[in-house]
């Protein structure tokens, strides 16, 4: 078998949403994605990758993936070279399943658990339909696009999100109310006004539901160390299930300052390239709960190398998601391949929400849970209405 193209697909629309579909001799089609940054992405692949991947056999996965990240620029990082890589990993993962006729998770080793908890990002319809996606402090918060508004939700009611959440058997939800303070003040101060604001959907979530509701805090690497150590002791006294990115995640030895200051699990993260700072961190104790997005740190190839790393330090698994269909599809099933996931990362959203625009077949969620996806490969494709929008960009290199 060879691969006889690579095309890659990009709409307007989600401005950095990019899939890439692996086409071979046999008829097999892989589908992968990655997000941000697609034009770059888009360059990358036709440019470097495809001379490197047309006429090879899609199924000399590990080979590829070294063959991909052999570059000087590709140096265990989340650039586009990495993205780039990581978006054709999980389309060759998808033909590897498709040829086996069983689902990638099958392929990884199968299932360890028959149900995945999931937890919940409160972003919200308009998160990522934009080409704007730095931080800001408003994340495009609206009131307009569906009954999940989590963001506008999170930062005005936490109270009735944690309690709707609830109703529907979801046990922990993701927030972020500390990113305005950090935008107005570049990480290095609060007010306090700053700070009440903060702090208030805390107390709005403990009194309404008490410890039925686990709050995961996001702090999108905005604040400087003692800042962060700093919030870290105000925010204890809720019982916080974990800091996401309280700095940049580029001194293994300062994360391990702030891990050592707090009681509370340190997160960490989709920031990182490959495994080997995800090592460096573990090494310094830095991180308790290892969290890998599989569309920008190497694909299913080396999330899984990160997953197995993170067991021999006895630290627990979190596939990241807040991107793309296709990733959060590859991320489940990561999860259930894994003996050591704690948690599947969900945007309800995402997956009520605009993911039903792009994708034929999206996961079961019940009662708190994700159930494993069913068929061949990942279990899903791009919907006929994608090759037909207005907006959409196709490039395509063959043999």
């Amino acid at each position: 078998m060879k691969i006889t193209a690579i095309e890659t697909l990009r709409t307007q629309e989600f401005a950095n949403v990019i899939w890439v579909r692996v086409h071979t001799d046999a008829g097999f089609i892989g589908l992968g994605e990655t997000f941000y940054g697609a034009g770059a992405v888009e360059a990358h692949i036709h440019d470097t990758l495809a001379g490197r991947l047309l006429g090879r056999n899609p199924l000399h996965i590990e080979a590829l993936h070294r063959e991909m990240l052999n570059l000087p620029m590709a140096q265990s990082s989340t650039g586009a070279e990495y993205r780039s890589a990581s978006a054709v990993d999980i389309a060759l993962w998808d033909v590897f399943g498709k040829v086996c006729n069983q689902p990638v998770h099958q392929m990884l080793g199968g299932l360890c658990r028959p149900k995945q908890r999931v937890y919940n990002t409160c972003a919200g319809y308009g998160y990522v339909r934009s080409n704007n996606i730095k931080p800001v402090s408003n994340w495009n918060r609206s009131d307009i696009g569906g009954p999940y508004e989590d963001l506008t939700g999170f930062m005005t009611r936490a109270d009735a999100v944690a309690e709707s959440l609830l109703e529907s058997g979801i046990t922990a939800m993701k927030i972020w109310p500390f990113d305005p303070a950090a935008i107005e003040n570049d990480g290095m101060s609060i007010t306090p006004t700053q700070l009440k604001a903060a702090i208030e959907p805390f107390e709005k979530i403990r009194k309404a539901v008490g410890d039925k509701m686990e709050i995961m805090v996001e702090f999108h690497s905005l604040w400087n160390l003692p800042m962060a150590k700093k919030i870290a002791r105000w925010l204890e006294p809720y019982n916080p299930t974990w800091y996401e990115d309280p700095i940049r995640m580029n001194s293994p030895q300062a994360l391990a300052e702030y891990a050592r200051s707090t009681d509370v699990w340190v997160c960490a993260s989709e920031t990182l390239g490959s495994r080997f700072p995800y090592k460096e961190m573990l090494d310094r104790d830095a991180m308790h709960v290892v969290m890998a997005d599989l569309c920008w740190t190497g694909g299913l190839t080396e999330g899984r190398k990160i997953a197995a790393m993170a067991e021999t330090y006895h630290r627990p698994f979190a596939p990241h998601d807040c991107i793309g269909p296709v990733g959060f599809i590859a991320g489940i099933h990561a999860s259930f391949s894994q003996p050591n996931t704690l948690i599947q990362e969900s945007v309800r959203a995402f997956y009520t929400g605009w993911y039903n625009e792009l994708v034929t077949t999206m996961p079961v969620i019940k009662d708190g849970y994700v159930l494993p996806m069913e068929g061949p490969g990942l279990g899903t494709e791009l919907l006929p209405a994608v090759f037909e929008r207005s907006d959409l960009i196709v490039r395509r290199s063959a043999a």
